[in-house]
């Protein structure tokens, strides 16, 4: 991986419909920023894509799940998966949020306010040199956007972060159009702020758009940048000079080359100003480890209930500032949106089966049924079947569960490990009787569903250019599902095949699958094993083969 230019500081978010022009046509830009929540399975398509790319650009790596200011709930197990991935990237920056996003029995998967005391200041700074010992490198911590202040705050959020600073010997990723938003929301002087934070301390920039509604600023990364976000970046330049800077925009997506000229644009006013200035604060050790104030744990918790239930509105309103409650539902929508997204991602048949309304229904009801337990949303759906099946409005689809089943061992096997398969030349030198005796490793994205309904057709016709809908749904089916190299593949099987597999991913030989096909033969029709054989490996099926053990 290359250093970052120092000529051309902007970079942009690498995101999914952007992908195939940058491998195709390497733009010129600074580096690329991705979320690194999106690649920690480091596997398929997601991971082929950023691995390519990361020989060509530096590359920045942007979480959203470690809740460093959560009091209760923070997951080492999500901080380990981090580490591994910085590992494996090697980027040349990685930054957090100033933010909590976790009660002691449920991720809220949110960039939610802190409390800006002593306590909390206290517990942010632990768990900052926490992940700075895990990473092995300094990490940024970023202001955010925040549609509700707390009465106990102490301090400014620039003077937290800049004692953050002091104590941790962290970073700061600023972002400019995260100022603006709390200047106008609660009448923060974001210039004040810019002058607040140490000179050198600041280690990135932020740039993106945001949306008016009549409730606040909201910053939803989902337009261009706008102008005075544009002169607050000047004032930021001025004061911390020319740091690597990024032009985020995550939702309306829109070509390209709109984003290019916006870090062009980045790139264009930041040439007026120097370089940045050493370092404010060298990178510290680890300190003491604290434990989390119950008073900041109770507020917390008061905040989590009030999102999941209305009613707790009353029990939180004390701890807010003035107004604070009715902004509330801004938080409530995200957490409401971040479901359905997740959701979507995983099951996007059942989302054009049932409709967009009756969808977003549904994602609301299971993310309170079944609140999410990981920082990655990558694994929200995993009992969404379940809940489908017992639940009453959904009775009019009976086959909707069997769907979430299927889509949801699509849904993993993106995720799953890369692995080579074998090809069929590997049976070449096999003599029968090895054959028969070995065990055959399928690839791990491997999964397969028998079904009383016609979930293998009614999916295909759902996929784009696919065939037309099956005449009904009550014929069953055996499904199988296996990415091999960078697509999903589901075929349904024939009876034959659907005996083997099934044996053999239960742990039997071939020989023993083979025995359980011919004991299972429709009629007096004589199963073609080699013709089977074939059709796995075509598939890619076969990850290994390992003969019998000799006793």
């Amino acid at each position: 991986m290359r250093a970052p230019d120092a000529a051309i500081d902007a970079g942009v978010g690498l995101r999914t419909p952007h992908y195939r022009a940058f491998l195709e046509g390497r733009p010129a830009v600074g580096f690329i920023e991705v979320h690194s929540e999106n690649y920690l399975a480091r596997a398929g398509w997601d991971w082929h894509v950023l691995t390519e790319l990361r020989r060509e650009y530096p590359v920045s790596l942007h979480g959203v799940g470690l809740g460093l200011g959560s009091a209760r709930g923070f997951s080492p197990a999500h901080l380990e998966r981090v580490c591994a991935l910085v590992e494996a990237v090697d980027p040349f920056l990685v930054s957090e949020h100033l933010s909590w996003g976790a009660l002691a029995d449920r991720q809220l998967n949110d960039l939610l306010p802190i409390t800006l005391d002593h306590a909390a200041l206290t517990l942010v700074s632990e768990r900052v040199s926490r992940v700075q010992d895990g990473i092995k490198r300094r990490l940024l911590v970023e202001n955010v956007s925040t549609y509700v202040r707390f009465r106990a705050d102490a301090m400014s959020e620039a003077q937290f972060l800049a004692e953050l600073a002091r104590r941790t010997g962290c970073a700061i990723l600023l972002d400019v159009n995260n100022l603006y938003v709390n200047q106008h929301n609660h009448g923060e002087d974001a210039l004040a702020a810019i002058a607040a934070l140490p000179v050198g301390s600041v280690g990135e920039i932020h740039l993106a758009g945001h949306l008016a509604t009549p409730l606040a600023l909201v910053d939803h990364h989902g337009a261009a940048v706008a102008e005075p976000v544009w002169e607050l970046y000047r004032a930021a330049l001025q004061r911390f000079g020319r740091v690597p800077t990024l032009v985020e925009w995550d939702a309306d997506i829109p070509p390209l080359d709109v984003l290019l000229a916006e870090a062009a644009k980045a790139d264009q006013v930041a040439r007026d100003y120097p370089l940045p200035v050493p370092d404010a604060f060298p990178p510290q050790r680890a300190g003491q480890a604290s434990t989390a104030n119950d008073a900041l744990a109770a507020v917390q918790q008061q905040f989590g209930n009030a999102l999941f239930d209305h009613r707790h509105e009353s029990s939180l309103e004390p701890f807010l500032s003035e107004g604070g409650i009715k902004r509330l539902s801004l938080y409530r929508g995200n957490l409401s949106a971040g479901w359905e997204r997740a959701l979507a991602d995983a099951y996007p048949v059942i989302r054009q089966l049932v409709g967009e309304e009756f969808f977003e229904g549904l994602a609301r009801a299971y993310g309170k049924a079944t609140p999410s337990t990981d920082p990655d949303l990558a694994g929200f759906g995993l009992r969404f079947a379940d809940f489908l099946a017992g639940f009453a409005p959904a009775s009019a689809y009976p086959y909707l569960p069997d769907m979430a089943r299927l889509e949801w061992a699509v849904h993993r096997a993106w995720l799953a490990p890369d692995a080579e398969p074998l090809g069929i030349d590997t049976l070449v030198n096999l003599a029968p009787e090895t054959l028969d005796t070995a065990r055959f490793t399928l690839h791990s994205s491997v999964a397969m569903l028998r079904s009383p309904w016609a979930t293998a057709p009614l999916w295909q016709a759902h996929q784009p250019g696919g065939p037309a809908l099956p005449p009904g749904v009550d014929r069953p089916c055996v499904a199988l599902v296996v990415r091999p190299h960078w697509k999903v593949e589901m075929v349904e099987l024939g009876a034959p095949d659907a005996v083997a597999l099934e044996r053999m991913l239960a742990g039997a030989n071939f020989g023993e699958a083979v025995d359980a096909v011919l004991a299972c033969g429709e009629g007096s029709r004589v199963p073609d094993i080699g013709a089977m054989l074939q059709g796995w490996f075509r598939l890619g099926l076969v990850a290994a083969i390992e003969p019998a053990t000799r006793v």
